[in-house]
């Protein structure tokens, strides 16, 4: 299985990142490359989205929430693929490590989709990231 890891610092701490991390179906809102994310139920999301114009659709359910700290899934139907967000506290925010394992069973379109989804899913990390720290930032400092 193909593995794309991504790791990042942010301004925050781990309770305030946790809990807009935690909010799956609104990562959506942060990358062109997420078609949709619903919720199915308490522990279960359907993805939709596009990599290298290829359509992928899976149903992943989560399997560790532990707040503050860890968030994991897997799925269950459509594209294999399980990862997690861990968090871990730094002085003055932080660090921030997202792993995602996937298999698409065909090799060659594996190939060019980890091409592709390894440079949209750092893109894609930071984006959620930028939008995490900028939704902090607005709660801190309220309306202008």
């Amino acid at each position: 299985m193909p593995v794309v890891e991504h790791e990042a610092e942010i301004a925050a701490s781990p309770q305030e990142v946790f809990a807009l991390i935690d909010r799956v179906e609104t990562f959506a809102d942060y990358s062109d490359a997420i078609d949709t994310i619903v919720r199915l139920d308490d522990s279960r999301y359907r993805w939709r989205v596009r990599v290298a114009g290829v359509p992928l659709s899976f149903d992943v359910e989560i399997t560790e929430f532990t707040p503050s700290e860890r968030f994991a899934w897997r799925s269950v139907t459509g594209v294999p693929n399980h990862g997690s967000y861990r968090l871990t506290p730094i002085e003055g925010g932080t660090h921030i490590h997202l792993t995602l394992e996937y298999s698409l069973n065909n090799h060659p379109m594996e190939k060019a989709v980890h091409q592709a989804a390894k440079p949209l899913l750092r893109k894609l990390s930071r984006d959620i990231i930028d939008k995490v720290e900028a939704q902090l930032k607005a709660q801190r400092t309220g309306p202008p």
